[in-house]
């Protein structure tokens, strides 16, 4: 028994207590009372001695039974882990198995599917090359409908020729003139000596071709009668046809106008043919002619009430400024008389005066003096703009609100206030009033009208009308030409006051916003 052992007795069992009782009991009570109390202690000693044997022989056996648990539970767990190893390797080889199995049969399914594809699919194509082939078939049927269509529609046109003039104007020609007459009594002229050429060539039966061995119920009297008629009934329906466009020719329905008389020419020479009847070329000519001439007269005549419009404007321009220059005679006139009659009073104040003072006289004389040569000289221009019909002002002025930028008119006035010609132009024929950009005085303000239309008659705003003077120029091109070819120099304003189409912009800007 080891010491550890030893340590676990209570210290009332130890050999040590015993022997001191023993001892003790000798000295107290005698030999019986220790004997009893060591007998005791003895046993119950024993009986811990023995049960520490049996717990530990208990406890030896647990452990040995512990590690037979241990060996088995190890063994087991060896078991199980090559049990495990098998049956995965056992459901590795199944998987393979099956994926061989899935892989063949998903194989098998695919080449399946591909064949029935494949079958499907030349079907397919088959039935599409048919729909293809058909469809292509068709598209060449409905291609020859179209041709004959339009075929059909050119004819068609051919017949119908349009003579609408909102239509008309939508394609809107320009026309040369063929005959450039002089004026609109020689184009009235030369109609009259157009028309009786027809007359002429009626009355003498060249404006027809005919046969004239027809025969009705044997008699040939009665055919030249059946062929008069038809000749007179052509003439006739050819002649109102070509009236009545020649009455509507415009330069927009011009071309059709052409048109509708060769059609009408051939229509009438058809449904005579076998009458054996036929209007001639020429009387054709004469017709196209009249055509012609109807259509530069109405321009002729067009163009001389514009002009005559022009002259008669010029006319009123050219009266308000004589009326002026009446009236500024007059004016300065009046002052000369009145400043000669001052001056002479004052001289004769100057004379009379007995003051030694004078200053105050000689000094209102002076002032009078040259407030007369001053009218005198204003009474001298005025009568020079009067003797010189040429001299007046070329005025350069713009209107963007109405016309946008750099659109300018260039004119000119005779008028002494020339602010007063620019507030007639913007009237209430306009939205909003001139700007005025320069006012150019010239001894032959015609001449220098006249180049500056010139300079720039490729950039006229109306091509046809030249009697319109605006041109889409800018400022510094305008002022590059003046001073070119005017001696003096003119002040430009560069910009367009525009007030009024200014003050519009932001009460619009201003709605806008509101809205």
């Amino acid at each position: 028994m080891n010491n550890d052992q030893k340590r676990k007795y209570p210290w009332y069992t130890q050999i040590w207590m015993i022997i001191l009782l023993s001892f003790l009991s000798l000295l107290t009570i005698g030999i019986c009372l220790p004997a009893l109390i060591i007998s005791i202690a003895a046993r119950f000693r024993e009986k811990k001695i023995t049960l520490f044997y049996y717990q530990l022989s208990e406890k030896e056996k647990l452990e040995s039974h512990l590690f037979d648990l241990n060996s088995k539970i190890e063994n087991r767990s060896q078991f199980f882990e090559s049990e495990k190893e098998n049956f995965i390797d056992m459901l590795r080889q199944e998987i393979d198995v099956e994926k061989e199995q899935i892989i063949s049969d998903a194989k098998l399914s695919a080449n399946t599917i591909i064949e029935n594809a494949k079958k499907e699919e030349a079907k397919i194509t088959a039935n599409l090359d048919n729909t293809l082939l058909n469809l292509q078939n068709e598209l060449n049927e409905k291609e020859n409908e179209k041709s004959d269509l339009v075929k059909k529609i050119a004819n068609l046109n051919d017949e119908i020729i349009q003579l609408d003039e909102e239509v008309l104007l939508q394609s809107f020609g320009f026309y040369e003139t063929k005959y450039d007459l002089e004026n609109s009594s020689a184009y009235k002229e030369r109609l009259k000596d157009i028309r009786n050429d027809q007359k002429i060539a009626v009355k003498d039966k060249t404006a027809v071709s005919y046969y004239s061995g027809w025969t009705v119920n044997g008699s040939s009297a009665e055919g030249k009668k059946m062929n008069a008629n038809t000749i007179k009934m052509a003439i006739r329906s050819f002649n109102n046809e070509c009236d009545v466009t020649i009455n509507k020719v415009t330069v927009s329905n011009y071309e059709n106008s052409r048109k509708k008389i060769n059609k009408s020419f051939e229509q009438i020479n058809k449904l005579n043919e076998k009458n054996m009847v036929s209007i001639e070329g020429l009387y054709l000519e004469l017709k196209q002619a009249e055509l012609d001439l109807a259509l530069e007269y109405a321009i002729k005549v067009k163009d001389e009430k514009e002009e005559q419009r022009q002259i008669r404007e010029q006319m009123r321009e050219e009266e308000k400024a004589r009326k002026e220059i009446e009236k500024e005679i007059e004016k300065v006139t009046k002052e000369e008389t009145h400043f000669n009659n001052a001056l002479e009073k004052l001289k004769k104040q100057l004379l009379q005066s007995q003051s030694k003072d004078t200053t105050a006289l000689e000094e209102k004389i002076k002032e009078l003096e040259l407030q007369l040569v001053e009218t005198i000289r204003q009474k001298d221009l005025i009568h020079y703009r009067e003797q010189n019909t040429r001299a007046g002002y070329v005025y350069i002025i713009s209107n963007i609100g109405s016309f946008g930028e750099n659109i300018y008119k260039i004119g000119m006035t005779r008028r002494l206030e020339p602010m007063d010609r620019v507030n007639e132009l913007g009237d209430a024929s306009v939205p909003f009033k001139f700007d005025v950009h320069a006012f150019i005085f010239s001894e032959d303000a015609p001449a220098l009208e006249s180049i500056l239309h010139k300079e720039f008659d490729h950039k006229k705003v109306n091509m046809v009308n030249s009697r319109k003077e605006f041109f889409n120029v800018s400022l510094d091109e305008i002022e590059n030409v003046v001073s070119n070819n005017f001696d003096k120099t003119v002040e430009f304003k560069k910009t367009a006051v525009a007030e009024e189409y200014r003050e519009t912009l932001t009460i619009r800007n201003k709605l806008s916003t509101a809205v």
